[in-house]
Parts: structure tokens; sequence; C-alpha cells
């Protein structure tokens, strides 16, 4: 295989990997950030807490776990998912989920008083003031959507613990950019990190250009 080839087969991989999981994370997170942000209970302040607290949790340890529950011997053994794309996906969406709550309730918030007050007035349900609570800060949801594939693609210790580095099947670009600089064959690696700042550096500033917005 040429190196270009692999670069982009490595390439695409990542994002689909990446793009799934971010995807699995939205499922969850905005009804979630949603629900914290319409709920008026001291639990809810908790909640939005502990989710902020979760963001800094080492990847590493969250592989550790999900390797653990993947494994044959752990209580999701019987899926038989370990060290497979799909593996990956959901370790990097369970990753990226209480980033995605953080700032998508953060982002919110800013709106939410303006907008839920006419909503309720006009005499629109909780479920209808949400709807138009999401609509009108819909470039805020994008941006916490970039934000949590950005943190997603460039994320290696889950990749690396449950998705095995296997050539053509789980290897992503962080994981093989790391393999290639153990091997001490900088080629690849160099080629990887040029797409892979590429792709971080072009969201990051889409991300920014959204936040002026909010």
């Amino acid at each position: 295989m040429s190196l270009v080839m692999e670069v982009f087969e490595i390439v695409l991989r990542s994002i689909i990997i990446s793009g799934t999981a971010t995807l699995l994370a939205v499922l969850w997170s905005i009804p979630v950030s949603l629900t914290l942000l319409i709920s008026e209970s001291k639990t809810s302040g908790v909640l939005q807490d502990l989710f902020n607290s979760l963001v800094s949790v080492p990847t590493v340890l969250l592989g550790l776990l999900l390797y653990m529950a993947l494994s044959r011997s752990g209580p999701l053994g019987f899926t038989g998912i370990l060290y497979t794309p799909l593996a990956i996906s959901i370790g990097e969406a369970l990753l990226i989920t209480p980033l995605m709550i953080s700032v998508t309730t953060t982002s919110l918030k800013k709106i939410k008083d303006r907008v839920w007050e006419t909503a309720m007035a006009l005499g629109a349900t909780k479920f209808q003031a949400s709807q138009v609570l999401l609509r009108e800060g819909l470039p805020q949801v994008v941006r916490s959507i970039l934000i949590g594939f950005n943190r997603a693609i460039g994320e290696l210790g889950i990749a690396l613990m449950v998705g095995g580095n296997i050539r053509g099947y789980t290897r992503v670009m962080t994981t093989a950019i790391a393999l290639e600089v153990i091997k001490g064959d900088f080629e690849l690696a160099i080629n990887l990190g040029m797409v892979f700042l590429l792709i971080t550096a072009s969201l990051t500033i889409l991300v920014g250009v959204l936040g002026v917005k909010e």
C-alpha cells in the first residue's frame, strides 16, 4: 500500500469513527442539556457540576474501564465488540458526553431567559419552549458538536486500549502516529500529523466563529 493511500485510509477511518462517536453523544447529550436547563430543581445544578468535573477524566482511565467491561470476562464481553471500530466509537462518545453537555448548557443558558420567557408568555408548553430554545441556540449547539468531534478525533488512550490499533481495521490517526514514532518511521507520522493539525485547526477556527455569535 502506498503512503498516500495509507494516509487516506487512516484519516477516513478516523473521521468515520469519531463522527459516529459524536452522533452517538448527540443523541443523549442534547436532551440531557435541555433537561438540565429547563429543570429548576437543585439536582440539576448538582448534575451540571458533575458533568463539568467529568470533563477532565483521564482517557486512559475510561479506556481501562471499557476494556475491563468489554473483555471476555467482563459484563459486556458477550457483545464481542472489543478491538472493533464500534468499541472506539462508544468509548469516544462516553468521553465527549460531559464536554458536550457542559458546553451546551453553558452556551444556551446565556439566551435561555430571553427565549424561554417570551415563549412561555405566548402560551407555549415547556416542550414547545425547549424547541424554540434549541432552534434559537442552534449555532451554540453546532459549536458544542464540533468541540466534541474535535476532542474525539484527537483521543489516543481509548482508541488504543479498546481498538487495539489493528492495521486496516481500528488504526486511527492518533494510534498510527504513536506507533510510527515508536518504530522510528517518521514519514507516515509527519504526514498524518499534518492532516490531523489541519482538521483540528479548521474546526477550532469554525468553533471560534460560532462562538462570536453567542
